[in-house]
């Protein structure tokens, strides 16, 4: 994970932003230089991690672009804390956490990440709750290492996940109230899609994110999961995440008539990519103990060609963001 600059050298650290990204900038109205190359490293991290994220983020209205990438790159930075493979390093967490928290509170910071994600923060309106409660959930990733039930599960995901899908909202243009259960559930839907996608990858972690009652129901140990053996009972084990991930989808796409139209595209690529995980499990025989499945660039290609282009037809459609 790249270490925030300080002070003294983050103008030459910082990566010039392609046009592309610099017209997204303006049409945000970001002007402040260091702001910019904040916003710029944020896109750059999303890029880097968050594939279907990012190519979802282009199909928005230029000016919400910027949001996006800042609101992935602050969690993506809190959660390399925890989850990297090469270099976990939980310390780190809580001193990076609780600067975070006090560059949010004044709305600024020498880290380019928490720079950006306090600036989309003050314009967007988003509670500062939010990013306290995710921020704990990362803190929970510490040292819990399993979970005896579902519910159990669900509290950890408000934090990790639904939270994210509410700081989303403001991004996408939510035209009724009615909108905040869809996008928790999209947050759960999305975090329980990596769970049995990465299963094999968190227990390099040392962690278990499918449930002890659901593992018990079908009759799989921690201990079955850990020699990384693919069994029936295993199988029947994911169908049944994969069912309850499904349902989740299903209230999610419930939201997706409650945004503005110029967000739809993005939001149903977004539902349509990470859905497609679940997929890509079953199509490999439920093989996530030893390796990582992913949404092939055909696929990818083939749900965001024609979003493109409804997205397109929206925005000549509508008023610009900030003149409407």
């Amino acid at each position: 994970m790249p270490d925030a600059p300080d002070q003294s050298t983050r103008a030459s650290r910082l990566p010039r932003p392609l046009r592309v990204h610099e017209r997204a900038l303006d049409a945000a109205g970001i002007t402040d230089p260091w702001l910019r190359q904040a916003y710029e490293t944020a896109r750059l991290v999303n890029a880097e991690h968050g594939r279907t994220y990012y190519l979802s983020a282009l199909l928005l209205p230029a000016d919400r672009r910027p949001h996006v990438y800042a609101l992935y790159a602050f969690s993506r930075w809190a959660d390399e804390f925890v989850d990297s493979l090469e270099a976990p390093d939980p310390q780190g967490l809580l001193t990076w956490g609780a600067e975070a928290l006090d560059g949010l509170e004044r709305g600024t910071s020498s880290d380019p990440v928490v720079a950006a994600v306090a600036h989309t923060a003050r314009e967007l309106g988003i509670e500062r709750q939010l990013f306290e409660d995710f921020l704990a959930a990362m803190r929970q990733d510490i040292d819990v290492t399993d979970y005896a039930t579902y519910d159990d599960l669900r509290a950890y995901m408000w934090g990790s996940a639904s939270v994210i899908g509410l700081m989303m909202l403001p991004v996408l243009g939510p035209l009724t109230p009615d909108a905040r259960e869809p996008a928790i559930a999209l947050g759960e839907a999305f975090q329980l899609s990596n769970f049995v996608r990465d299963v094999g990858e968190d227990l390099d972690r040392g962690r278990v994110y499918l449930p002890q009652e659901d593992r018990a129901r079908f009759g799989v140990t921690r201990a079955d999961l850990e020699s990384r053996v693919v069994t029936d009972r295993v199988r029947r084990l994911l169908a049944f995440e994969i069912e309850r991930c499904r349902e989740l989808y299903a209230v999610a796409r419930t939201g997706v008539a409650m945004v503005r139209p110029e967000s739809r595209p993005c939001l149903e690529t977004a539902i349509a990519l990470y859905g497609g995980i679940l997929d890509e499990v079953e199509a490999a025989d439920y093989h996530v103990l030893d390796r990582r499945v992913s949404v092939p660039n055909r696929r990818r290609a083939a749900v965001a060609g024609p979003a493109l282009l409804r997205a397109v037809r929206a925005r000549r459609e509508r008023t610009r963001w900030r003149t409407a």
